[in-house]
């Protein structure tokens, strides 16, 4: 369901003028170049996410939308008009930091009305917007209680009704998950998709984290090295990686480098490095290409004996394996010489141990062979 309704709103917005837009945007730090030539459209209504490991540009990126930094070159525009000059406190946007920055010395109610009287709204305004905000994070019965007094996942919900109660066309999350333990993130994942449906208003998170990206997003830009690698959906990205380090970040992949023997429209065959023949879906490609096979774990398939058929399979023997609960993760050490990660559903009728002979086995559809770098 939820995929569903990402995929309308994704495919509902890209007929109207973006929320925000990064036009050729470069930003310098002296002689470190943190964000080149980055191009970028945030539709309206839409969860978007910038994902990507520490240290490439995610972070300023988003600090350029907010106006804590000014770029170094390019256009940075919100509902149209151009704020790259415009500062931070006259931005129609509001941001939710990590650390939640609240207040220790006032009280909840008063942490989020903060903004509002700086504002110098009117006291019944305030009183009534704050009561509003209260309500939408379900935090009513916390009002007189101070920071200390909550739990993270509070503190989460009154850093978001702070930054809601000023009405933001825009809100800009950055790393908001990241302080909170493992399951508190999983519930404060859904109180965010929930919060974003109530709100239709544009959300923009930051994250180094693929499986919260691929959890909340409409759709996810993949940054690395100041660079935009890829922008799509969820499924887009995770089944459709545009390049070897797309298909590496996101999620778990294996990664076999080779050249193409035989190239067809929308299939190749590909020896690796080892010599494993390997078939793989494909665009268009040529012979002789030098490209990267990623196959993902959970596409792989574990058996005694050889399976039939077009596909791909190969004898090897199980070297490492790990209960994970759920399903059993596999390192499969190949005849050829590659090792293979796999993830195997745990079923009771799945007698395999390290050291048992096994064939691994998946279909060329469940492959791609993307350019190599």
């Amino acid at each position: 369901m939820a995929q569903t309704v990402r995929a309308a709103t994704a495919a509902a917005v890209t007929q109207t003028q973006p929320d925000v837009e990064l036009r050729q945007v470069f930003k310098t730090f002296g002689a470190d170049l943190a964000v080149r030539q980055l191009d970028l459209a945030v539709q309206p209504g839409e969860f978007f996410s910038i994902l990507g490991p520490s240290g490439c540009g995610k972070t300023t990126t988003l600090r350029l939308i907010a106006g804590f930094e000014t770029p170094t070159a390019g256009d940075v525009l919100i509902q149209g008009a151009n704020v790259s000059a415009v500062p931070a406190h006259r931005r129609p946007v509001n941001t939710v930091f990590q650390s939640y920055a609240l207040f220790d010395h006032m009280t909840v109610k008063d942490n989020i009305a903060f903004g509002l009287k700086i504002r110098h709204l009117a006291a019944a305004q305030v009183r009534d917007r704050v009561g509003d905000a209260l309500r939408l994070v379900r935090l009513e019965p916390m009002a007189n209680r101070y920071p200390a007094q909550l739990s993270g996942g509070q503190q989460q919900r009154v850093a978001l009704a702070r930054a809601l109660v000023n009405r933001p066309a825009v809100m800009l999350l950055d790393e908001p998950l990241g302080a909170l333990d493992q399951k508190l993130r999983k519930q404060m994942q859904v109180e965010l998709t929930t919060l974003h449906r109530q709100l239709g208003i544009t959300f923009i998170m930051v994250t180094h984290d693929q499986e919260e990206a691929l959890a909340l997003s409409d759709r996810i830009a993949v940054m690395n090295n100041g660079q935009i690698e890829q922008i799509g959906t969820p499924s887009d990205i995770y089944d459709r990686p545009h390049t070897p380090f797309v298909a590496d970040f996101i999620g778990d992949t294996n990664l076999l480098p080779g050249r193409i023997d035989e190239a067809h429209p929308a299939q190749v065959r590909v020896t690796t490095e080892s010599g494993l023949r390997v078939l793989a879906r494909a665009g268009n490609m040529s012979s002789n290409q030098a490209v990267v096979v990623s196959v993902r774990p959970e596409k792989i398939n574990l058996s005694l004996g050889a399976a039939g058929g077009n596909g791909n399979c190969y004898q090897g023997q199980v070297s490492h394996l790990m209960y994970l609960g759920t399903h059993l993760h596999c390192i499969v050490r190949l005849s050829s010489g590659e090792s293979l990660t796999v993830r195997q559903p745990n079923r009771a009728d799945t007698p395999i141990a390290v050291d048992t002979p096994v064939y691994v086995h998946w279909a060329a559809d469940d492959c791609l062979a993307l350019e190599a770098a």
